[in-house]
């Protein structure tokens, strides 16, 4: 854009200065005599003013131009000091978002959990403060009880945060699902199926964390 201005500002110039020219030309040639060089004369000493002032006016129109392109400048110049430090400002809020999120993403998971030991520490209680010394039944059931609204609750828990449980018996053995423990015989069993679960497998919203421990049906011949 600066280029442009300038350009058209040279050419206003050049026609200004031919003009100028042209005039001069006609006021001064073809002097017949003196009173004819003396107009001749007066009429030059006449142009002379719009010759002096022709330059002036072009140099002003480009101190205009260039005031004009030096503000231009300084006000890009701001703008883009300020489209950086914002830049730097989201920069530096995004990463502290994200080290916040690896510190507390489990947050509202550990809160839950802390349910789960408050049930584990009531019934803990219970069993040593009320059951009688050698009255081994009643300890048992309350023990029992405690252990099962334990289960539930982590149950719960899990279900809550996208964490489930995987019981793969029967199911066609996948290696991205199952860790392979031993082969056992197919009896009864479809051979190439989870025959047995020595420890069951997770996912988390669809995703395994933990292969399940398997045993995998095939036919007897191929036992390992």
């Amino acid at each position: 854009m600066a280029a442009r201005s300038l350009w058209a500002v040279r050419r206003r110039v050049q026609h200004l200065l031919a003009s100028v020219t042209a005039s001069d030309g006609r006021g001064c040639l073809h002097p017949f005599s003196t009173a004819t060089q003396r107009t001749a004369g007066e009429d030059c000493s006449s142009e002379d003013p719009p010759d002096e002032l022709g330059p002036s006016l072009a140099e002003r129109a480009l101190k205009l131009k260039a005031v004009k392109l030096e503000k231009e400048v300084q006000d890009l110049t701001v703008r883009y000091q300020r489209a950086l430090a914002d830049g730097e400002n989201i920069r530096r809020r995004t990463q502290r978002c994200v080290e916040d999120a690896k510190i507390f993403g489990i947050q509202s998971f550990c809160k839950d959990l802390v349910e789960v030991a408050d049930i584990l520490e009531k019934t803990t209680e219970s069993i040593s403060e009320e059951t009688e010394p050698g009255d081994q039944k009643l300890s048992l059931e309350k023990i029992f009880r405690g252990l099962s609204l334990l289960e539930a609750k982590l149950k719960s828990v899990f279900a809550k945060h996208g964490l489930e449980k995987m019981s793969p018996i029967g199911d066609k053995y996948d290696p991205h699902e199952h860790e392979l423990i031993c082969h056992v015989p197919a009896d009864g069993v479809q051979p190439g199926t989870v025959a047995l679960v020595r420890q069951d497998g997770y996912k988390l919203h669809g995703r395994t964390i933990r292969l399940a421990q398997v045993e995998v049906a095939v036919e007897s011949q191929r036992r390992l």
